[in-house]
């Protein structure tokens, strides 16, 4: 909102986030979904002055890479964008956002496999297709670790902390398809 796009980039300093994904466009249907809160080139928000260095178009979505400066410290961010999702419904394929899902968790972590801190995840509402993404992020994780997935644990766990995530049955579906893609994407192991 346009009240909060400071607070935003506070948090994002504060907290050292390294990545933002957001699957929304700025407007849908003829509404706002969200306020326009990366810059064209270079802005001030405050005391923050965020810039973006590079600007990559993907299939599906883009990545910007941002150079935020506070003072004499400084901090990268990169900043997905995702605009091939409907509101309340779910895209055709998967495809696109197994990609990017992918991309998000190669760089989430540092070499170490130490997180480098929270990624920020968000579309219009922060329930639809945010809990979609995450969900799929969270089973992408389960598939490794454990060689199985629970699509179903995921969605009532991410809805006890935040009701209404996975808003609809076809992005529960979605979510299915989309771990279904990421698997069948893995090299064979030996012996299974």
């Amino acid at each position: 909102m346009p009240h909060t796009i400071n607070d935003f980039w506070l948090m994002v300093w504060t907290d050292h986030v390294p990545m933002i994904v957001m699957i929304t466009k700025l407007r849908e249907k003829n509404k706002v979904k969200c306020e326009r809160y990366v810059p064209e080139t270079s802005e001030v928000y405050n005391d923050i002055e965020v810039k973006v260095t590079r600007s990559t178009a993907r299939d599906g979505f883009t990545v910007r890479e941002l150079f935020l400066r506070r003072g004499n410290q400084s901090q990268t961010v990169v900043h997905y964008w995702y605009t091939a999702w409907p509101d309340h419904k779910a895209p055709p394929s998967p495809k696109q956002l197994v990609a990017m899902a992918v991309e998000v968790e190669a760089r989430r972590c540092d070499n170490d496999n130490r997180p480098r801190g929270p990624v920020i995840v968000h579309c219009s509402a922060g329930i639809g297709r945010t809990g979609c993404f995450m969900g799929v992020s969270i089973g992408m994780q389960q598939i490794l670790e454990e060689n199985a997935v629970d699509v179903l644990g995921i969605v009532c766990s991410m809805r006890r902390d935040r009701g209404g995530m996975v808003q609809t049955a076809e992005q529960y579906e979605f979510i299915h398809r989309a771990l279904c893609l990421f698997e069948r994407s893995l090299p064979e192991q030996a012996g299974e």
